[in-house]
């Protein structure tokens, strides 16, 4: 991106890692990219090489964070080292750029753990992210609350572009680059509406679209991002810039991860409209060429392409065949039942791969054991059901709709806890439990249970 629009950041060497080791690696993004886990690229990746084979780049952008508009923001931590096989590779803790704000341009061992167990989570449940290619730890010394190691999370994706890049172009007044933008963005990540009578406009509905299916499935899935700035949306839709996300543990709609969120802005049962509010600020960085009727018909189309993720993805983990709108109130009320009854989302929900719709001693019975209102929603649940044939397929398909482990909060910790006195085993150990989410090995086991009560301490901030 930066050989091809030189304007959208400005070229920075990466700022090298002391005693730079391989702490996290995946195989499978290592085949994608053409590399392996070598001497050769743990220096090219920690910026130990003086000349690298891509020429590193920070981009300039800006963003609505909070609410607010932030005039000037851009890669403040990292470097892109250009493409590779067609995707782009980022440096993320790699010190200082002209965008860094008087910050180390650091990143801490445990968020950049945390990342790269999140991005390869989401991906192998099926919610579009960006990808992990590996975390590089260090000696480097790095403040925050007290001293810690600096690491780099080497982070993939089709396209680094965020919201907060248009918007940078906009308010700047910079309309030909915003053109330039719009257009490179169009021509190397959208080409199927080049076809359409507006192009721009297809653009706008497509990353809505895109948009409202994320959102629907960390809704789904109980994944809460934390920090939905504008500058944090990926342009392609995908989850991004992870920092204090936590999937629940006990169901709460009204969940905050982030505890530096103060007023819920970014809540659980925020995030839809979050999502909405975003791609409003994205939408006027075309009112240069679309008028108002035509945006509001983009953004038109970000409630029922959520609404109809959100109800296929819910109506696969609860067997409901072809679910309509008409199953909402269904859904939302086992909902308010676990949440008035504490109950886990996601382990309440994987019961529905080992239930007998037909009996009412079950595991999910025995968990909703003293729960009100949950035996007038299992006759209703029945009676949408009208029956199950063939029990063992109908289970089997539940368990491909419900993960059997995610990555909870006090498992990221207890990985990151051994990292940090220099023991990957347990990283690598969850990171192959994580690619296999539905259907874990029995080695796993450990991993599955509800959170310990213990968990409930731990707090995460925008420096996770």
């Amino acid at each position: 991106m930066g050989q091809r629009l030189p304007w959208l950041g400005s070229a920075v060497m990466p700022l090298p890692l002391d005693a730079p080791r391989w702490v996290g690696w995946s195989d499978e993004m290592g085949q994608r990219l053409g590399l392996e886990q070598d001497d050769a690229a743990l220096a090219q990746l920690s910026g130990a090489t003086a000349s690298l084979p891509w020429p590193p780049f920070a981009q300039v952008y800006s963003g609505h964070q909070f609410g607010g508009y932030t005039p000037r923001l851009g890669d403040g931590r990292g470097v892109h080292l250009g493409e590779r096989n067609g995707l782009e590779v980022f440096l993320k803790g790699s010190g200082p750029t002209p965008y860094s704000r008087g910050g180390d341009g650091r990143a801490v061992l445990r968020s950049a753990v945390r990342e790269f167990l999140a991005s390869e989570a989401l991906h192998h449940l099926g919610i579009a992210t960006t990808r992990a290619l590996a975390v590089i730890g260090s000696d480097t010394p790095v403040w925050r609350e007290e001293q810690e190691t600096g690491a780099i999370t080497v982070r993939v994706s089709e396209s680094h572009l965020r919201f907060g890049h248009f918007e940078y172009f906009l308010y700047t007044r910079q309309q030909s680059q915003l053109e330039a933008l719009i257009e490179d963005t169009i021509d190397h990540h959208f080409a199927g509406v080049r076809s359409e009578s507006d192009a721009k406009l297809a653009w706008l509905v497509e990353v809505v679209e895109r948009t409202a299916r994320t959102v629907a499935d960390w809704q789904a899935f109980g994944f809460c991002h934390g920090v939905l700035n504008s500058d944090n949306m990926s342009i392609l839709g995908e989850t991004f810039d992870y920092g204090p996300f936590a999937f629940m543990n006990r169901f709460d709609p009204g969940y905050i991860c982030n505890h530096s969120d103060h007023e819920g802005r970014y809540a659980f049962d925020q995030q839809a409209g979050i999502g909405l509010w975003n791609l409003n600020r994205l939408a006027i960085t075309l009112t240069p060429w679309l008028d108002e009727t035509a945006i509001r018909q983009a953004l038109a189309c970000y409630e029922p392409v959520l609404v109809e993720r959100y109800l296929a993805r819910m109506g696969a983990r609860l067997g409901l065949p072809d679910p309509t709108a008409e199953d909402l109130p269904l859904i939302a009320e086992l909902l308010n039942r676990m949440a008035e009854g504490g109950l886990d989302y996601s382990n309440t929900l994987r019961e529905f791969a080992q239930l007998d719709p037909t009996s009412q001693d079950t595991p999910l019975h025995r968990r909703f054991a003293g729960v009100a209102g949950f035996s007038d929603w299992w006759q209703r649940y029945q009676q949408r059901l009208g029956g199950v044939d063939g029990l063992a397929d109908w289970q089997a398909r539940r368990s491909e709709a419900n993960p059997a482990l995610i990555l909870r909060t006090h498992l990221a910790q207890e990985a990151i806890a051994a990292a940090e006195q220099g023991d990957n085993d347990p990283l690598h150990r969850l990171h192959r439990a994580l690619c296999r989410p539905y259907d874990p090995e029995p080695e796993f086991d450990d991993l599955r249970g509800d959170a310990p009560s213990w968990s409930q301490q731990l707090t995460l901030s925008c420096s996770s």
